[in-house]
């Protein structure tokens, strides 16, 4: 599913324009990469929370020139789903 799939999806589910609900949609995904950015999490509750994970130094290779690599520490976005949202993909979407 597509950024313009959610957009036409709640477009037709609410009745609204979606021009209105793409800028919605835009407006909510600058405000959680804003907060995230600034360090600060975002907990939706029933759906899920978008953090910030702190990954440690580590030793890499680079493969191409046989030598090794300092990987600086730093800090990834994550998504961490709510308990109700896995439960809910464990027990409708079948294993293939």
């Amino acid at each position: 599913m597509t950024k313009a799939d959610i957009v036409a999806k709640i477009s037709d589910k609410l009745g609204m324009e979606k021009g209105d609900v793409q800028a919605t949609v835009e407006t909510f995904m600058s405000e959680v990469k804003n907060s995230l950015e600034g360090g600060d999490n975002v907990y939706l509750r029933g759906f899920g929370s978008f953090i910030v994970k702190k990954r440690a130094e580590k030793t890499g290779r680079n493969i191409s020139k046989n030598t090794t690599i300092k990987i600086p520490a730093h800090n990834i976005p994550a998504f961490k789903p709510a308990k109700v949202f896995v439960e809910g993909v464990k027990t409708k979407v079948k294993v293939k």
